[in-house]
């Protein structure tokens, strides 16, 4: 689907995670209650605590509120293991990636000294279990 200004991304949803998308804090305010409103309807409940707010490039100051109770704004959140920031960038998410990436590295240092294993053998694990992390949601 190719996105258009008529055409918008409005959430993004998978298993029990949400993250709804608005331009607008009227638009984000009206998005929150309906969601609240059919899942009341069917019988579920959401979290207040762990409903959060991120304000991407917005000067308004407005809370978001649920049921009259003001929802946490943050200034990152992590969804489906990528990591957004308020600034709309992957700065924060390529750091997490690449932290991960060294440490899985970092647990096979006994295999990268190996004399005993060849090179491409070593080539394999690092592809399996560094590249691997390293990549991991990347697409998302």
């Amino acid at each position: 689907m190719q996105w258009t200004a008529q055409n918008q991304l409005d959430d993004l949803d998978f298993a029990y995670d949400l993250a709804l998308l608005s331009r607008t804090h009227e638009q984000m305010q009206i998005k929150t209650a309906n969601v609240a409103a059919v899942s009341a309807s069917l019988g579920l409940g959401i979290h207040k605590g762990k409903t959060k707010v991120l304000k991407c490039n917005s000067e308004n100051s407005n809370p978001i509120t649920l049921d009259g109770e003001t929802l946490e704004d943050v200034e990152s959140f992590t969804y489906l293991g990528s990591i957004t920031d308020k600034q709309g960038g992957l700065d924060a998410d390529v750091k997490a990636r690449i932290g991960k990436a060294r440490a899985a590295f970092l647990q096979l240092k006994n295999i990268w000294n190996s004399k005993q294993l060849p090179t491409n053998i070593k080539v394999t694990i690092f592809n399996t279990n560094v590249k691997a992390v390293l990549l991991y949601g990347a697409e998302t």
